[in-house]
């Protein structure tokens, strides 16, 4: 099967488009199409079409043969390969991964020369390829490779000379780190950097993302007034927002997404009903296939709201999604939230609903 630029279902795509269908459903038919394809055990190249695999091929021969339409298609596997998240388990976005990941290193190795005027644009794709590499190593729990994609991503986005994309790399090492390093300080030094690029980047939505981050770290450690600070920055800054941001097609932050972190501020320095209320707004808002992962995030933080508002039969409820996700995706993050929720049932555990969520997690998990 070929799902990548050049191939016969992009000619597809291309068709059902200009007869009129809607991009939305254009983009669930290609997420079946691939998610098909990794059930079959195939797609290492899958998502590289055979005029793709061509160029790629007579490139990494001779990069003098590095090419505009080459990087374009390139972008476009990076991106079908992070639309996958959340319908295609970690693992095997990784082996969709692989090949572009090792053509980016052998294109900007050492001892090799492409044309100056593409290099921009490889730096771009491999920055991009190399964070989702880093991600899908943590969920994958290698943390070891997760760090060293991360140090080869901030490089490539450096060498971009757009300081918001480098802001982005730092953003998801942050979360990454938050969750793989004890204490605050090594996520925080994260966080810091990325404010500092995004402030001198052009993309607003790259800002209010990383000012939420920012509320989100001095809310986890207790300082309330810097918290609300920064998500006042963020509100001000997505609401700033327009549609030609340079970071449109590669950050989907919204104001769902925002309500999450004004969610987790409210759970730790305030009225854990008021997080609640935050939690459920923006779980309800996060319904596409390729925000799975982030809703279940937020549902097991909603959770966390109801047992601290004396509803832990209503928390174990919420828990049981979470559980289903986490297996469906194999996503770390989702798993810890979880793990975390379970120890504060544990006051209940003698109850018939938490007993149900302890089959429930033995059955999927294996815990």
């Amino acid at each position: 099967m070929a799902l990548g630029s050049g191939s016969d279902f992009a000619e597809l795509l291309d068709a059902l488009a200009q007869l009129g269908e809607s991009q939305q459903r254009l983009r669930e038919l290609r997420i079946l199409l691939t998610r098909t394809m990794a059930d079959d055990g195939g797609g290492l190249l899958g998502l590289l079409g055979p005029t793709t695999r061509a160029a790629l091929a007579a490139s990494l021969a001779d990069p003098s043969r590095v090419s505009e339409d080459l990087i374009d298609s390139l972008h476009c596997a990076v991106h079908d390969v992070n639309e996958q998240v959340g319908t295609v388990p970690f693992v095997r976005l990784q082996l969709f991964l692989a090949p572009i990941v090792e053509s980016c290193r052998r294109l900007l190795g050492e001892d090799v020369s492409p044309p100056d005027a593409f290099l921009p644009g490889l730096n771009s794709v491999a920055a991009q390829a190399y964070v989702l590499a880093a991600r899908f190593a943590f969920e994958t729990r290698d943390d070891g490779a997760s760090r060293a994609f991360y140090a080869a991503a901030t490089t490539a986005a450096g060498a971009v000379g757009a300081p918001w994309r480098r802001a982005m790399v730092h953003m998801s090492h942050a979360l990454v780190t938050l969750y793989s390093a004890p204490g605050l300080a090594p996520a925080q030094r994260l966080v810091d950097a990325a404010v500092r690029d995004a402030k001198a980047g052009e993309s607003v939505t790259v800002r209010a993302r990383a000012h939420a981050l920012q509320a989100e770290l001095a809310a986890r450690a207790g300082g309330a007034r810097h918290a609300h600070a920064a998500l006042s920055l963020a509100r001000y800054d997505l609401d700033r927002c327009r549609n030609d941001d340079p970071s449109s097609s590669m950050t989907g932050f919204s104001a769902a997404h925002l309500r999450g972190f004004e969610g987790v501020t409210a759970l730790y320095t305030g009225d854990p009903s008021e997080a609640h209320a935050y939690f459920a707004r923006s779980a309800a808002s996060l319904s596409t296939s390729r925000e799975r992962v982030q809703r279940a995030i937020v549902l097991t933080d909603q959770a966390a709201a109801r047992i601290r508002m004396g509803d832990p039969q209503g928390a174990a409820a919420l828990l049981h999604d979470c559980v289903d996700t986490a297996v469906s995706t194999g996503g770390r993050v989702a798993f810890l939230r979880l793990r975390q929720a379970h120890r504060d049932l544990r006051p209940w555990r003698r109850e018939d609903f938490a007993a149900r969520l302890d089959d429930h997690m033995i059955d999927a998990l294996g815990v």
